[in-house]
């Protein structure tokens, strides 16, 4: 199979079929799926740094040609502070919340009724979309980078996309569905928006292929991106539930998402 197939087929299980598995985990019963949810996200934390620190970093290292391991380490370092000031300027810009820093609801100068409550509903939802398909083009573009590296390493990272894929884009659902989308045109507008995911894929292969020297730097920020998402985004939700016994089944979800990579990465080499 030539690299360019594996890459496009690949970038749709990373974006399509993680908006169609999340919409079929939309017709579980609301409480079933309150439960379910943050047991998939205890698996997508062991997947992404699985992925990180058994796939990405280790081909970084040592592919050819060979790179500094202190620079790729800083690389990965300054991408973690970069997903950190990312994230503050989009939590900045788009806060709606009437105790917001980043606003000050007692403006003189504003209108007033200036955003009424639809209007706040339809901005939230369009900013869910926006949102998703920047990272959906950026999750094209690691994908691409990894297969161009090793077959092997871009299927772990398209694995370990999905599996963080799949519990975000419930949660997209769930924002589209509160703000007014019909079940329908939330499927819809996230099944489109998913395809950026190969966008940023075909866009990758067609500028990274003469320049393999930046490919482990590639690398290495697609594991700053993976260990920022599980560590900042995710793992502080787990924090959230105290009792022994989910904590003993986060730790046991998270070892299983990190052996499904590990298992993953030796059986494909």
């Amino acid at each position: 199979m030539e690299l360019l197939t594996w890459i496009i087929l690949f970038s749709l299980l990373g974006g399509v079929l993680s908006v169609l598995a999340a919409s079929v985990f939309l017709l579980i019963p609301e409480p079933w799926r309150s439960r379910m949810l943050p047991h998939s996200v205890s698996f997508a934390i062991g997947a992404l740094l699985g992925a990180a620190f058994l796939g990405l970093l280790p081909h970084a290292i040592n592919s050819e040609p060979r790179v500094d391991a202190h620079d790729l380490g800083l690389t990965v370092l300054l991408g973690m502070l970069s997903f950190f000031i990312l994230e503050k300027m989009v939590i900045w810009r788009h806060c709606h919340s009437t105790h917001c820093e980043a606003h000050d609801p007692h403006d003189p100068d504003a209108p007033p009724n200036q955003h009424s409550h639809n209007d706040e509903h339809k901005a939230a939802g369009s900013l869910i979309l926006i949102g998703d398909g920047l990272h959906n083009l950026v999750d094209g573009v690691l994908i691409a980078a990894a297969f161009m590296t090793d077959i092997h390493l871009g299927v772990v990272t398209s694995l370990a996309v999905a599996t963080h894929e799949i519990p975000q884009e419930i949660g997209d659902f769930a924002v589209l569905l509160n703000n007014g989308f019909s079940r329908a045109k939330a499927l819809w507008y996230n099944v489109l928006v998913s395809l950026t995911t190969v966008v940023g894929a075909l866009l990758a292969y067609y500028s990274l292929a003469g320049m393999t020297q930046i490919l482990p730097y590639i690398l290495a920020i697609a594991a700053a991106s993976f260990i920022y998402i599980a560590v900042a985004d995710l793992i502080p939700g787990l924090h959230k539930r105290t009792q022994l016994s989910a904590t003993v089944q986060q730790v046991v979800l998270i070892a299983a998402g990190v052996l499904i990579i590990y298992l993953a990465h030796s059986t494909l080499h």
